[in-house]
């Protein structure tokens, strides 16, 4: 038999708490990396130690000793151990032994069987943001600019990751990224709708153009006359980034937040710019069903941008 012999760690703090990401097989080959890599986290004073386990495969009775010596360990020094999205396999592990407490329970909700089959799930008003995640779903939160801020980062690895080993990974540049995201971040109407399991897997961002005055200045202001000649509609929402994780299971991810930034904002109307030579770009926007409309001349910038369009609707008599 072959020793299970790939394991990545990745840790994200968050103050005393932190996330440990997993991705790979648990087994003899492993098992003391991600013993060290849990003891450090109660070296440095973590008080709460989330572990992903999303993207493990397989698990042996040892590397589930390692989470549990840990977690006792971590009960000692008055801190915690909690473990999230565990394969079958795991989960099997932990009711046989009688370790089900280290698993958090789901919030208890009611769900509509319209919602049932939906992958994401808007937060309520009540919802606290440090409640798990049912293993199904996807949390939607809506950040503020100053919430924003504090995520910019992680939103930039995000933002790498999404388009790393593609084509499109030609046109990302961290420094363009942030900067975007700040600017976008001063316009009236801002709003960061980021999609969550215990890590980040999705975000998007934009600001609303309409006929009140409301972005009219500069860029925005000939954008706004260039969707309006083309599409009759003075008032629509511009996506300044999508993001989504590339793993598989959150292929769907982008397409849904931007649908939700839409409905956020009251538009029918979604409005984008592209490299004209960001073919993985164009076509991933295509995939979700934005239209071209061919490249805008007069931005600032050394290309003319190619501007897509989403509608999701007839526009409303304010639209117009």
């Amino acid at each position: 038999m072959t020793a299970l012999s790939r394991l990545d760690v990745h840790r994200r703090n968050r103050g005393e708490q932190t996330l440990v990401t997993l991705a790979g097989d648990i087994g003899p080959a492993t098992t003391p990396l991600l013993r060290a890599a849990l003891e450090q986290c109660l070296r440095d004073g973590v008080t709460l130690i989330d572990v992903d386990l999303a993207a493990v495969g397989c698990c042996d009775v040892k590397g589930l000793d390692v989470l549990l010596s840990a977690s006792r360990r971590a009960d000692l020094v008055h801190a915690s151990l909690r473990l999230h999205h565990p394969c079958a396999q795991i989960a099997q592990l932990l009711t046989v032994t009688g370790s089900t407490s280290l698993l958090p329970e789901a919030p208890v909700s009611p769900v509509s069987p319209t919602a049932s089959g939906n992958l994401m799930r808007s937060e309520s008003p009540g919802h606290r943001s440090d409640q798990p995640i049912p293993k199904e779903g996807i949390r939607v939160r809506r950040l503020t600019r100053w919430q924003a801020e504090g995520v910019r980062e992680d939103i930039a690895d995000l933002a790498g990751e999404s388009v790393a080993g593609t084509s499109g990974e030609a046109y990302h540049d961290r420094a363009d990224f942030l900067r975007r995201l700040a600017v976008s971040a001063r316009r009236p109407g801002f709003v960061l709708l980021v999609a969550e399991t215990t890590v980040l897997v999705g975000c998007v961002f934009g600001f609303p153009v309409g006929p009140d005055g409301s972005g009219r200045q500069g860029i925005a202001g000939t954008l706004q006359e260039t969707v309006q000649r083309l599409t009759s509609r003075a008032r629509f929402v511009v996506l300044t980034q999508v993001v989504a994780h590339p793993h598989a299971q959150h292929r769907d991810i982008a397409r849904r937040l931007q649908q939700h930034l839409l409905t956020d904002r009251h538009s029918s109307l979604g409005v984008t710019l592209l490299h004209p030579a960001d073919r993985a770009g164009q076509a991933a926007f295509s995939c979700w069903g934005w239209e071209n409309m061919g490249e805008v001349i007069g931005l600032p910038g050394r290309v003319a941008p190619c501007l897509f369009v989403l509608s999701t609707g007839a526009p409303s008599p304010t639209a117009r």
